[in-house]
């Protein structure tokens, strides 16, 4: 065969570039991340926070399921789920309902966010120095912190702990960053001291309104200094921004605001969060209009897709703000009437639906965390969490099966198999509902063909490695 490229006309100067350019890329664009994101993050004032504040989340929402959707058929309307309207009226009927119908995955979904309320109510909790706590004195927010990390310590030493924890502080601005700098520092000091040198497992700074990069660029500052004040690794100290400026957008030059944030962020960052209300205001939405499927929180949320795809920051949206909370309440010894029990119903009901309809708009969109603001919005949360997965699971276990096996002929005979991030991304389906609940880690099993060990392993890459070994 004819070739006209020889080794003397070949532009080595250019190829040679372009390998480093390749090189660099794979560094900034790593892919999906295989570690474990929490389908949300619960915000509580730190002035509220107790060892049992997750505990008793879980039990807090379990009563009000058990109140105002004891049943499948009444949890699946009250959401308004894809399926509730092939359902009959009578939950009895729903014990026989073959696999995958709308009785089995109504009765499936009931039940698994019974379980979940009753094991790990709270995935991520976020102690609130910021809006969920407002301006206090030196002195009480002082108390506050130090009060808060030794809660923390409690609740980690006693087990109660959530798998993710963290404090969100003030912003950097000039009016509150000497608030924040001091209590992020007790805080950490605080927590580091009464855990014996060490941070607990998923423990992160949330950093709200970001107005110029150099907040960033300061918070990194201040983390090393800690870290090296209480003889703790590098990087162990981690955080995630909140994207509720525009100037988290975008820069006054019109340059996309996060990936100079992340390049600021030294590898520290773990996340960006959405905040709906205060970027809807930023943009002048009038408070009728703020609500998280509003067009310019799409818009923005579409750019921290597309700037932050493949880097391995994850992504969170935001919070609804109606509460499902009924007007009335019994007093103490006394029981409410039929009518306010029905009144309180139709209230709880109609902010599930509408977080269960939020919910479903970020999943679609691609943003698998959200935040929660109350424990009676945990059962809409992982009601609407929890039927996304079920309802795809069958269709996505059998294409993450087809194209195992295509992956593993193709490098068997020796073929280049170049779509291992689509593979990444199916595998990460099954890892996201079994992290969450909505899946046995048996079930996954029985549908891929996937072992434990290959689960463990939360690669793509690596489980097609060990079947080519």
């Amino acid at each position: 065969m004819k070739t006209s490229l020889t080794s003397e006309n070949l532009p080595h100067a250019t190829l040679a570039r372009l390998a480093q350019a390749n090189r660099d890329f794979v560094q900034a664009f790593p892919g999906e991340p295989s570690r474990r994101q929490p389908v949300h993050t619960v915000y509580g004032g730190a002035h509220l926070f107790k060892a049992r504040t997750c505990q008793r989340s879980g039990e807090v929402a379990l009563d009000v399921m058990r109140t105002y959707a004891p049943d499948p058929v009444t949890f699946a309307r009250a959401l308004g789920l894809s399926f509730a309207s092939a359902l009959p009226d009578d939950p009895a009927a729903l014990a026989n309902a073959p696999a995958g119908s709308p009785g089995y995955l109504a009765r499936l979904v009931h039940e698994r966010v019974l379980e979940k309320l009753a094991r790990e109510p709270v995935e991520d909790f976020r102690i609130d120095f910021e809006d969920g706590y407002g301006n206090r004195p030196d002195a009480e927010e002082d108390g506050h912190a130090v009060a808060a990390a030794e809660q923390v310590a409690e609740a980690v030493a006693s087990g109660t702990a959530p798998p993710f924890i963290g404090i969100r502080i003030k912003p950097l601005n000039e009016e509150l960053r000497a608030r924040s700098v001091r209590t992020l520092d007790l805080f950490v000091t605080t927590l580091v001291t009464r855990l014996g040198g060490r941070l607990p497992e998923g423990f992160v700074v949330t950093l709200p309104k970001i107005t110029v990069p150099e907040q960033v660029e300061a918070l990194v500052s201040l983390l090393e200094a800690l870290e090296a004040a209480l003889v703790l690794p590098p990087k162990s100290l981690l955080f995630e921004v909140m994207v509720e400026t525009t100037q988290s957008i975008f820069l006054p030059d019109g340059r996309v605001a996060l990936p100079h944030l992340m390049a600021l962020a030294k590898e520290r960052c773990t996340g960006a969060h959405f905040g709906t209300y205060d970027y809807t205001a930023g943009c002048s939405i009038t408070a009728a209009h703020q609500h998280m499927a509003h067009p310019v929180c799409d818009f923005a949320k579409h750019v921290m897709k597309v700037s932050l795809a493949g880097t391995g920051v994850l992504l969170s949206d935001g919070a609804t703000n109606v509460m499902p909370i009924g007007p009335h309440r019994a007093a103490e010894g006394a029981t409410l009437g039929a009518a306010e029990l029905a009144e309180n119903r139709a209230v709880v009901h109609r902010a599930w639906r509408l977080a269960h309809d939020h919910i479903r708009h970020s999943l679609v969109t691609g943003f698998y965390q959200g935040w929660d603001l109350h424990p009676a919005q945990l059962p809409a949360r992982y009601g609407a969490v929890y039927a996304f997965f079920l309802e795809g699971l069958e269709a996505a276990g059998a294409r993450l099966k087809a194209f195992l096996d295509k992956a593993a002929q193709a490098t068997l005979l020796g073929d280049v198999f170049d779509d291992a991030a689509t593979g990444q991304g199916l595998l990460n389906y099954f890892l996201r509902a079994i992290a969450c609940g909505a899946l046995t880690e048996a079930e996954a099993e029985q549908m891929t063909g996937l072992g434990s060990a290959d689960f463990a392993t939360r690669s793509f890459v690596k489980i097609l490695a060990a079947r080519k070994g």
